[in-house]
């Protein structure tokens, strides 16, 4: 059985203020740790926020982000050195770099990412330079380099080693002018997971991160934008249709299933557009049940 560790890491450098800061208090009081049996491993606050696009790279932040990636792997990895599993509460989705590098300062990893958008976008096409629109991109090394190559140790995760199930945003993407996902990505659109049934899309992205026999295993990112809108409208960029409860349920039960996981990130969530908790609550049971199906 995994013994599980809450990371807070309520970052906004890749975005805005939003309220998505939140995150790790709304769904921790609403009984997060308790119901995993996880312990708390820490906050790791991150530095002011800057409103003003740096002219150099187009980003929002980027240094803010550089160090705190630095900041955030260093508590990841204590987390991993002490034998558990990290459970990192965003924040926005810019948190994924600094758990990426912390798999990437020990061996080769996957990464399962779970997210109504791609998030593959290059500065240039992204209309406000915010690095949670471009964090997928910049793992796998595109991108300026101040993120790209955190530490000199880009990209963080290879193209072929990454699975984007659940994403629904092509035409708008394309519409802005985004980079095409690589080749050699896997990617399992929205339709795709609905015409194959959630189990069976989930069962094949496990057999892809862990068919290569490395056994080193991935980090698991969840955007709950992922979710349909109907279902979960506390997101700051919406857009109609994906997962449902279930689906999303049955998607995390797969890949927690064998050991390979390493890790997980909970992302986006807007804890200011949920002012009863409802969503929160619904959210944390999602994922007790989840890891609860890990016995």
């Amino acid at each position: 059985m995994r013994k599980l560790a809450v990371v807070e890491a309520p970052s906004v450098l890749g975005l805005r203020p939003t309220g998505v800061e939140d995150l790790p208090a709304a769904l921790l009081g609403a009984g997060l740790a308790e119901g995993l049996g996880a312990r708390r491993a820490g906050r790791v606050e991150p530095p002011p926020y800057d409103s003003e696009r740096d002219p150099a790279t187009g980003l929002l932040n980027p240094g803010g982000i550089a160090g705190y990636s630095v900041a955030l792997a260093d508590t990841v990895g204590d987390v991993l050195d002490h034998g558990r599993f990290p459970v990192v509460l965003g924040g926005d989705c810019s948190v994924l770099l600094g758990t990426l590098l912390a798999l990437r300062r020990r061996d080769r990893h996957g990464l399962l990412f779970l997210d109504g958008h791609t998030d593959f976008y290059q500065p240039s096409a992204e209309p406000a330079g915010e690095v949670a629109s471009m964090e997928l991109a910049l793992a796998t090394g595109r991108g300026p380099r101040v993120l790209a190559d955190l530490e000199g140790r880009g990209p963080l995760v290879r193209d072929e080693d990454v699975v984007a199930l659940g994403f629904r945003d092509a035409e708008e993407s394309a519409g802005y002018g985004m980079q095409p996902l690589p080749p050699a990505l896997h990617a399992m659109e929205l339709h795709t997971v609905r015409a194959l049934g959630a189990a069976e899309a989930a069962r094949r992205a496990v057999r892809v991160l862990t068919g290569d026999g490395t056994g080193a295993g991935y980090w698991i990112h969840l955007d709950v934008d992922v979710l349909d809108d109907a279902v979960m409208p506390a997101v700051d960029h919406r857009q109609p249709d994906g997962l449902t409860w279930q689906e999303l349920e049955t998607v995390l039960r797969a890949a927690l299933t064998g050991g390979g996981a390493a890790g997980l990130t909970v992302a986006i969530f807007n804890p200011s557009l949920d002012p009863d908790g409802t969503l929160a609550q619904r959210l944390v049971d999602c994922l007790v049940r989840a890891f609860d199906s890990q016995g």
